[in-house]
């Protein structure tokens, strides 16, 4: 435990900060005249034991080594998520503690998953804590992604490694670059608000959407999502947004630093905008074949808006696709895996692991044909290591396994065929709604047993950080290392 000082003393900070946070929804309170102390009371317990955490780890070192990193990676995650669930557990809810934690771990993790069945008369303060939750998960995990995660090595992440140093230099590069990304990270959110405002959304709507929508984490203030508003402007808005928090943010540091054309020259951005322009073409197709009773501009919006949702692994919804027919649910059950950029607030797969991949098939069909033939595979101009491409087929096989034993305890659990699949994909691919009656984009997770919660719960942390991140926490050589 006395090696683990460092960790516990950057977990305590997180955990104050979560507490500072808190005073936000109790503002909400007051102003909308709630008769409720819950996130007051939350506030003062969260930032309490966040004090005792730090205090009780001064005398900390002033490096953490790579087992370190990794405990640090799953402990704030179920450290935001646990006191992140006082406020719901507090409320006139009446949210059981596997509610409340279910709740807290979708908003952290950006999955979009509920189990409150009426958001249109929940308590003002409470969809606001949602939409923060989820916007402090969104920062969080670009800050993983572009510090900590190339540094563990984990799913390929490698790749994206800024520098040359190793380990020790997590703390200072995290800060460095944290200033930056939540600046940047702030003003596109701001942009955001100020734009869904202008289209009609009153302030309180377009604060907490601004919130989600750019965290790509899809919590609404309306049962029926975005579709609520029934506006094409706003749902044009949250597609360019989503898009906006799809990309990775070391290409807006680059970009700030002077290179211009990066967005035209990375290649897992130019992917990601492949994958989005020929998804949407085929749901249009489909739309437009299976005479769906719309407009031609209706249907392509329509698609759009559902496929960038979908991929993202934002889920918001404006229509129950569920009804489009049988093509619609597997094509978005694909979306859901593949996921966006890495380095940005989107989940899944990730779209460079499959280009990876694919450069990986390419060579080893050329090595067929042309066995004395020597080629180097390159990515976005670098060598790619066999290391890497290990580390990425690894982990493709590995999401697909969690996913199928995922599936294979929810459906233990009584969960249906549809439900137990699609559940699964969205909880380890933080997506959001499932398919199916129940959990589908007009249902929500309020009747899936307790233990099915815990699983999805558990799911989610696993996508939300790379699988690997967790899972060595489990092993005993990970501990007498």
């Amino acid at each position: 435990m006395t090696a683990n000082k460092t960790v516990f003393f950057i977990v305590g900070i997180l955990i104050i900060i979560l507490g500072a946070f808190m005073m936000v929804p109790y503002i909400a309170q007051l102003i909308y005249n709630e008769n409720s102390n819950s996130f007051f009371s939350s506030s003062i317990i969260t930032i309490f034991i966040g004090i005792l955490t730090v205090l009780s780890s001064l005398k900390k070192e002033k490096q953490l080594n790579l087992q370190q990193a990794f405990l640090f990676s799953t402990l704030a995650w179920l450290s935001i998520a646990l006191f992140g669930s006082l406020p719901f557990m507090l409320s006139n809810l009446n949210l059981s503690f596997s509610d409340a934690f279910f709740e807290s771990m979708s908003g952290i993790t950006t999955t979009g998953s509920t189990v409150i069945s009426d958001l249109d008369n929940s308590p003002k303060s409470i969809l606001l804590w949602r939409a923060i939750m989820q916007w402090l998960g969104g920062i969080g995990i670009i800050v993983m992604a572009t510090t900590v995660m190339p540094l563990l090595k984990v799913g390929g992440m490698q790749v994206f490694k800024t520098d040359s140093s190793g380990t020790e230099k997590i703390l200072p590069k995290t800060i460095e670059v944290a200033a930056t990304i939540i600046t940047i990270y702030s003003t596109l959110t701001f942009c955001c608000a100020f734009i869904y405002w202008l289209q009609g959304m009153d302030f309180f709507d377009s604060v907490a959407h601004s919130f989600t929508t750019l965290a790509t984490g899809g919590f609404s203030t309306h049962n029926d999502s975005i579709g609520y508003f029934n506006s094409p402007k706003i749902e044009f808005t949250a597609t360019l947004f989503i898009i906006l928090g799809s990309i990775p943010f070391v290409a807006y540091l680059k970009f700030i630093k002077g290179n211009k054309s990066i967005f035209f020259q990375d290649i897992q951005i130019k992917g990601f905008v492949y994958l989005l322009i020929i998804s949407i073409l085929i749901m249009f197709l489909y739309l437009f074949l299976s005479n769906h009773s719309q407009s031609f501009l209706d249907n392509l919006r329509i698609s759009a808006f559902n496929v960038v949702s979908i991929l993202s692994g934002t889920g918001y919804v404006t229509d129950d696709f569920g009804l489009w027919g049988k093509f619609p649910l597997i094509f978005f059950l694909f979306l859901m895996f593949v996921g966006g950029c890495a380095g940005s607030t989107t989940c899944g797969i990730k779209i460079f692991r499959l280009q990876m991949l694919l450069i990986f098939i390419k060579n080893q069909i050329k090595k067929l044909i042309y066995p004395n033939s020597v080629s180097i595979p390159t990515y976005n101009n670098q060598k790619i290591e066999d290391s890497f491409v290990n580390s990425v087929v690894i982990f493709i096989f590995s999401y697909l396994l969690l996913f199928l034993i995922i599936a294979t305890l929810l459906s233990i659990t009584g969960l249906d065929f549809l439900s137990a699949i699609s559940g699964a994909a969205t909880s380890i691919s933080n997506v959001g709604p499932g398919l199916g009656e129940m959990i589908g984009p007009n249902g929500n997770f309020s009747g899936v047993s307790d233990i099915s919660k815990w699983i999805l719960s558990f799911a989610m942390l696993l996508g939300r950080l790379e699988i690997f991140a967790v899972l060595v926490l489990f092993l005993p050589s990970f501990w007498r290392s």
